[in-house]
């Protein structure tokens, strides 16, 4: 089971950015995918979260209207390739921060406690400068 994050970076405020968390070894429609963020000196926070098969997804109230979260079951050459991506538009420097996507194996109904997410990834620096 592995979560791999890319596209993190350096933004303007105002500008975007695009995340991807590329999901293998677990048929990731059963589970909650989430994102989340950890600024320096603060507690990690819980950004958005997507679940395929119960076809919903969530948003921090602080990024509501900006960011957008996806996922897609591609299948190529090499296999499935499980994503999920979380566009962010209208960034400030408060989106500052290192970006996990985690996945949440075994609750019923999404959510953004962290003791429930199970396996994480390393994390993408996003920063935004103005």
């Amino acid at each position: 089971v592995q979560l791999v994050e890319s596209g993190g970076g350096l933004a303007q405020v105002g500008g975007s950015l695009t995340l991807s968390c590329v999901v293998s070894g677990f048929y990731f429609d059963d589970y909650t995918i989430g994102w989340w963020r950890q600024a320096p000196g603060k507690e990690r926070e819980g950004v958005s979260w997507i679940n395929r098969r119960k076809g919903i997804s969530g948003y921090a109230d602080s990024v509501k209207g900006r960011f957008t979260i996806s996922s897609d079951n591609n299948k190529t050459s090499d296999g499935a390739k499980n994503t999920v991506t979380l566009r962010m538009n209208s960034l400030t420097p408060g989106d500052t921060g290192n970006y996990f996507c985690a996945a949440d194996l075994y609750s019923i109904n999404p959510n953004f406690t962290e003791r429930a997410y199970d396996v994480w990834g390393q994390g993408t620096q996003v920063t935004v400068s103005s």
